[in-house]
């Protein structure tokens, strides 16, 4: 029997999405099948059965969390989408924790990766931001609601129904999204942006996890006012982030870290105004009582209250790295200080752009080490060793076909 090109393609598309949502270890049945078919034709009969995307990646197939070669499909570019080739995507720590299903949340095969940058290879009728050959950016998330009262804020991110850029949640109802150790990306153009020309690509890259996570709360918490004391908890890849968007900001800024040998690191290269060791009960008893505010980006359990301490009166801590529990902490110095305890998650699509446009007007980009996509396992174990100043980037563009499933 005969079938079409388009018809061809929909039985292709709904043969990878099986494979790919069902593992070979177990028997599956034919309701399942038949769940999947239906909802795919429904899909692809809704965009005119245009040919769904051949991408290949890198995934996660188990709790190693080692990665290996993967084919998958991505859907047909849509009226309001862009498809993007992919040239450099960062490597988090959020992709460490889930491709080793560390929070509990990673549905199998994973591909990770949302620092996502490249060049606009295909765009919408509808597409009003982007044009071809526009080099683009995709961040944490690439969906939401678009009408709840966070939406409507612009805080996108915030949105009950955002959709993360790979799958976060385990349950058999999560919808599968691949990431950006990848080929290519098709997203809604809202929730792409325009990477600026003045920033290198490769640098940017972490700009959109690490940039905007502590930009946000800058602006958020009114800690961008030139003259402000700010502390900044840990020096990696979140830290040096705080330190450069900080420094352009006209912040005072004093770095808090457990290693004496970053101190010349802080200072010397990226700017700091001084350095503390949490460690030194010196130290740290000096500096009580002098910072405006502290943005806390250590990921490790730690204690609080010597954070607290630092703070003035209207002092405020912001936590950017999710702990589990902070048993020693007591209401006495929020009450006696009048100091706040807060959070942040990233940021909407309208403030991510503003933090790349105001990068590109102050130079600021991450200092990372470009590795290849076939390097991605061992820059991943030197990740979780702190083996890296301060961010890894995947050049997707130049090393992909290397490393492509034959």
């Amino acid at each position: 029997m005969y079938f079409g090109k388009e018809v061809r393609a929909l039985l292709n598309h709904i043969a990878i999405q099986f494979i790919n949502s069902y593992p070979f270890y177990r028997p599956f049945t034919f309701s399942e099948f038949a769940l999947l078919m239906s909802s795919t034709v429904e899909v692809e009969a809704g965009r005119g059965c245009q040919q769904p995307q051949e991408a290949h990646g890198w995934a996660a197939m188990d709790r190693s969390g080692v990665l290996s070669p993967f084919s998958f499909s991505r859907r047909a570019n849509g009226d309001k989408d862009v498809t993007i080739k992919i040239l450099y995507c960062g490597i988090c720590h959020t992709d460490l924790h889930m491709i080793k299903n560390e929070l509990g949340l990673t549905k199998y095969p994973l591909v990770p990766g949302h620092e996502i940058v490249g060049e606009v290879i295909k765009v919408g009728t509808s597409v009003s931001k982007f044009k071809v050959g526009d080099k683009a950016g995709v961040g944490a998330i690439v969906g939401s609601c678009r009408h709840c009262h966070s939406c409507a804020q612009d805080l996108e991110c915030y949105c009950a129904d955002t959709i993360w850029t790979f799958t976060v949640g385990s349950s058999p109802d999560t919808p599968i999204n691949y990431g950006g150790f990848s080929d290519k990306i098709v997203v809604d153009e809202h929730f792409a942006v325009l990477m600026p020309e003045d920033l290198p690509l490769d640098g940017a890259a972490p700009l959109l996890c690490a940039g905007i996570t502590v930009y946000s709360p800058m602006m958020y918490y009114g800690i961008n006012k030139p003259g402000l004391h700010l502390g900044v908890a840990g020096l990696g890849g979140l830290g040096h982030m705080a330190v450069k968007f900080a420094k352009a900001l006209g912040l005072k800024v004093s770095v808090i870290s457990t290693s004496p040998s970053k101190r010349k690191e802080a200072v010397e290269r990226l700017g700091a105004d001084a350095f503390l060791v949490s460690h030194d009960d010196v130290q740290m008893k000096d500096a009580m009582g002098t910072m405006d505010a502290i943005i806390d980006t250590v990921s490790a359990q730690h204690s609080l209250p010597p954070l607290l301490n630092l703070l003035k009166t209207n002092g405020k801590l912001i936590v950017l790295a999710e702990q589990s529990s902070f048993p020693d902490l007591s209401t006495t110095p929020l009450l006696t200080g009048r100091k706040l305890i807060g959070g942040s998650l990233i940021g909407g699509m309208k403030e991510t752009q503003e933090m790349l446009d105001f990068a590109a007007e102050h130079h600021i980009t991450a200092d990372i080490e470009v590795v290849s996509m076939e390097y991605v396992n061992t820059a991943m174990e030197r990740l979780a060793k702190g083996d890296v100043k301060y961010r890894f980037v995947i050049n997707v563009g130049s090393s992909f076909s290397a490393c492509q499933p034959s």
